[in-house]
């Protein structure tokens, strides 16, 4: 091994290498292409950087000055990236090696800058780098070693041409490593393709998968799913959990759920910008936050070293799913716990899940308010505050609170105070099986009521809880069967909510709308139970009995005979035989009917208001149309002279003409008027402001004025 790398492990508290470090360092394994496959956990990151550091380094301890890339590694997600970032920045950090991240979400420009300044080792994501390679901001033409680590994951988020076109711009001479928790058929198809001559390394533990991890299958209704995640964040108080939903709206409302219960809570999902998601891991690893609820986004290779408590809000899709989100507790030999949260009904696919990852799990039922509230003992009983010496700077304070309040007193505040610290423990329903025929499970023990309402009252189970849990303040856990009969009703209530429906009912022991309750010593007699007729009728009939005897029925007599195929009623049978009818007036020929004598229509049998008929056209003269050329003008013909209207009174117009007909001017032709209609140009009687028709008193623009050109009025 090379000195700066082994004094760089010792430096961080390396004592013996995890079985796949010492297998990809194997002296037979340098320089060859590895395809590895080990479980989450088990050091793959440190594994892959000290089995490229002889191929990048050569015979040197330290890396000369940094220019073109010598080595690409690439993640599927950007914070896996970053955490590979951080792995092998300390693992070179004696080599003085640069290492240079390229992730989507981050300024392209800055990372533009860095390869700009140089790197020895590039940290990627798939899409980021092959954008940097198509705008030449990367040179690969020195490349040594390529590493894809979470192969599969990569080739299921649909990288696959990305990864194809980053192995295609490499060089051919490069060292081709593959590291993943699976081996599936489309990565050894990758591996075939673009490594040579690879070597399979195959690394199981010693025991069964993911032996650091306890499994706990835990059965829960569906309404109370929160409630029990709620109820084991605080039964285990991990110092790191991560609860792991299928979509962003659900990791959006159990974040804002825990939050409102005083748990320190960060979210991580696909939807959040690169900044936020860095922060929220900072956020966990430095203690500023307890819990984070994420989707499959951090379900791979991200290392969070003090988490314990992995919860499986929603069952995942696939049994490596299942692996990868559990394989973020319980690495590097420490203990974790992986609880699935199954509503009864997705039982069976817990059940293939488990089968198919090779898992073994305990079924039981989420921690209950009582246990929260006893695991809490335990922890106060051990805690090392016991033992801790009282500060300098308190012990007058302690000194006081002795002299002020007796012992059973300030017992009672301490554990107040532990408890207000904490969110209060949730009660839980009884999830059942999820079958809804299955038998109810034991309620425990009760005490029987009868109500004074029946069917007949219209009562119904949906009816009596409700109004049991109004009027005593009670839930639907203390109330169990309820049989109602046709005049009154049966209900069975827990022993320890007995006390508390007595004292709201009073001693009348009425309820709402006069409905009374009464207490019985034991179990009521039910008797036979009837069941419902045959017959799909609607409301409450009572059972049909056998129909009684009616005795032999009288003789009608022989049936009458009815044809096979009777004839339409009302017409007779049709007889192709039979002769057809004669007809009383025979129909004439066209040839033998006398032609009828024309006779001109007279004009007054003219239909009144028929347009007169137009007369035909001469052939001679042409059809006229807009297209028709006009007849060309001879020489010294005279253009004809255009009429002149003139808007003025008939007055000044005969002035004006006489005036012009002295002068020898032409006369204006101007239109002729009906007779007895007034002039166009005189003006009515008072005036346009006094006419009695109230559409004069508007002119409509353009309407009274003639059109105007640049020099003066058009003629």
């Amino acid at each position: 091994m090379i000195q700066t790398i082994a004094d760089a492990l010792a430096a961080q508290g390396y004592e013996t290498m995890t079985p796949v470090q010492e297998a990809v360092i194997a002296p037979e394994l340098d320089g060859a292409d590895l395809l590895v496959s080990a479980q989450t956990g088990s050091g793959k990151t440190v594994a892959f950087g000290m089995a490229i550091a002889p191929t990048l380094l050569g015979d040197q301890t330290t890396f000369g000055r940094a220019a073109a890339p010598l080595a690409l590694v690439i993640a599927p997600t950007r914070e896996l990236a970053m955490q590979v970032s951080r792995e092998l920045t300390w693992l070179y950090s004696k080599a003085g090696a640069i290492v240079t991240t390229c992730v989507g979400g981050m300024d392209t420009r800055t990372e533009r800058r860095a390869l700009d300044r140089g790197a020895h080792v590039v940290v990627a994501t798939p899409g980021r780098l092959c954008d940097h390679i198509k705008r030449n901001n990367i040179d690969l033409t020195d490349i040594r070693a390529v590493v894809l680590d979470e192969a599969d994951e990569m080739l299921d988020l649909g990288f696959r041409e990305d990864l194809e076109f980053i192995l295609g711009e490499s060089p051919d001479t490069r060292r081709t490593l593959m590291f993943s928790a699976t081996v599936p058929a489309a990565i050894a198809q990758l591996a075939k393709g673009y490594q040579r001559n690879a070597q399979r390394v195959s690394v199981v533990s010693d025991g069964k998968q993911h032996s650091d991890i306890e499994y706990r299958a835990l059965t829960v209704n569906p309404r109370d799913t929160e409630n029990a995640i709620l109820n084991i964040l605080r039964f285990y108080e991990a110092k790191n959990a991560i609860v792991f939903c299928n979509t962003r709206a659900a990791v959006a409302r159990l974040t804002t759920r825990l939050t409102n219960r005083n748990f320190s809570v960060v979210a991580l999902s696909g939807e959040l910008s690169q900044q936020e998601r860095t922060n929220a891991l900072q956020s966990l690893r430095d203690g500023r936050a307890r819990v984070c609820v994420a989707t499959d986004v951090a379900a791979r290779g991200i290392d969070l070293p003090n988490l314990e408590l992995v919860i499986h809000a929603d069952l995942p899709t696939n049994a490596d799913t299942l692996l990868h989100r559990s394989g973020r507790t319980g690495r590097a030999g420490r203990k974790g716990v992986s609880a699935l949260i199954v509503p009864p009904k997705m039982r069976s696919k817990a059940t293939r899940l488990l089968g198919w990852a090779k898992l073994s799990v305990e079924w039981a039922l989420p921690p209950s308010a009582s246990e929260v509230n006893a695991a809490d003992q335990e922890r106060l009983l051990n805690d090392d505050a016991w033992t801790t010496p009282t500060p300098d700077d308190a012990v007058e304070f302690v000194g006081t609170l002795v002299e002020r309040y007796t012992p059973e007193q300030l017992a009672t505040a301490f554990v107040n105070l532990h408890r207000s610290r904490g969110s209060a423990p949730e009660e839980l329903s009884n999830p059942g099986d999820g079958k809804e025929n299955a038998p109810r499970m034991e309620f425990g023990k009760s005490i029987w009521f009868t109500i004074s309402t029946g069917r007949n009252d219209g009562a119904e189970p949906r009816t009596i809880l409700p109004m049991l849990c109004r009027v005593a303040d009670l839930t639907r856990d203390d109330i169990g069967a309820i049989r109602v009969q046709p005049r009154h009703s049966y209900v069975e209530v827990a022993e320890g909510a007995v006390p508390k429906l007595v004292n709201a009912l009073g001693a009348d022991m009425k309820a709402e709308d006069g409905v009374t309750l009464t207490r019985l010593d034991g179990v009521p007699d039910f008797g036979p139970r009837t069941g419902r007729p045959e017959n799909k009728g609607s409301g409450d009939r009572p059972e049909r009995g056998p129909r009684p005897d009616r005795g032999d029925r009288p003789d009608r007599g022989p049936k009458p005979a009815y044809d096979k195929k009777p004839a339409h009623r009302g017409k007779p049978a049709y007889d192709p035989d039979a002769p057809k009818p004669a007809y009383s007036k025979p129909r004439p020929s066209r040839d033998e009917a006398p032609a009828a004598e024309y006779k001109p229509r007279p004009a007054s049998d003219k239909p009144r208001g028929a347009a007169p008929a137009k007369p035909k056209r001469d052939a001679a003269r042409p059809p006229k149309s807009h297209k028709t050329e006009r007849t060309p003008m001879k020489a010294g013909d005279k253009p004809k002279s255009k009429p002149v209207w003139k808007d003025k009174p008939a007055g000044a117009a005969s002035d004006n003409s006489a005036a012009k007909a002295k002068s020898g001017a032409k006369a204006v032709w101007k239109k002729p008027t009906k007779e007895g209609a007034p002039s166009r140009d005189a003006k009515p009687e008072g005036g346009y402001n006094r006419a009695a028709d109230a559409s004069k008193r508007f002119t409509p623009p353009g309407k009274g004025k003639k059109p105007t050109g640049p020099r003066g009025p058009k003629k």
